[in-house]
C-alpha cells in the first residue's frame, strides 16, 4: 500500500462514520507521535465534545502522554495486528483515505503549499458527503 505522495503527511481525524472533523498536513520529516499531540488539541478545539482518540501503533509515546496529561482525554491504541484482519475502529480512517484516493487531485498531489492540500481534502469530503445525502433514502 505505498503511498503516492512524497514529502508530506497527512493527519485526519474522523467521527464514526468516517465524516471528516479536522486535518493537518505537513513536512514527512516529522514522526506521528510528535505530531498526533498537535492533531488532537487542534480537532479538541473545533469539538470540544470528543472525549475519546482511537490511533494507530505510529501515535504511541508522546501523543499519548500529551493527550492523557495535558488535554485530559481518552486515546486507545489499536494493536498491531498480523492477519490481514483490519481493526474495526482503524477500519473507519482506512475507509475515508479510500474514499478520498477516488479523486485524481489527491491521489498525486498537485499543491504547492499545504493549506491548499488540506483545502482539496475537505473539498472532496463535502462532495462525498453530498453523494451520500444524495443516495440516502431520507427524502
Amino acid at each position: 500500500m505505498g503511498k503516492k505522495i512524497k514529502g508530506r503527511k497527512r493527519h485526519i481525524v474522523v467521527d464514526s462514520l468516517g465524516n471528516l472533523l479536522h486535518v493537518i498536513i505537513h513536512a514527512a520529516n516529522v514522526f506521528d507521535s510528535i505530531k498526533g499531540g498537535i492533531v488532537a488539541k487542534e480537532a479538541l478545539e473545533r469539538y470540544e465534545h470528543l472525549e475519546l482518540f482511537c490511533a494507530d501503533g505510529g501515535y504511541q509515546g508522546t501523543t499519548v502522554l500529551y493527550i492523557i496529561q495535558e488535554l485530559k482525554k481518552l486515546i486507545w491504541i489499536s494493536p498491531k495486528i498480523k492477519s490481514p484482519q483490519v481493526s474495526p475502529k482503524r477500519w473507519i480512517v482506512e475507509r475515508t483515505f479510500a474514499w478520498l484516493g477516488n479523486f485524481r487531485r489527491l491521489v498525486i498531489d498537485f499543491e504547492k503549499s499545504i493549506h491548499y492540500a488540506a483545502e482539496m481534502i475537505r473539498i472532496a469530503m463535502i462532495t462525498i458527503m453530498l453523494n451520500k445525502l444524495d443516495n440516502s433514502s431520507c427524502f
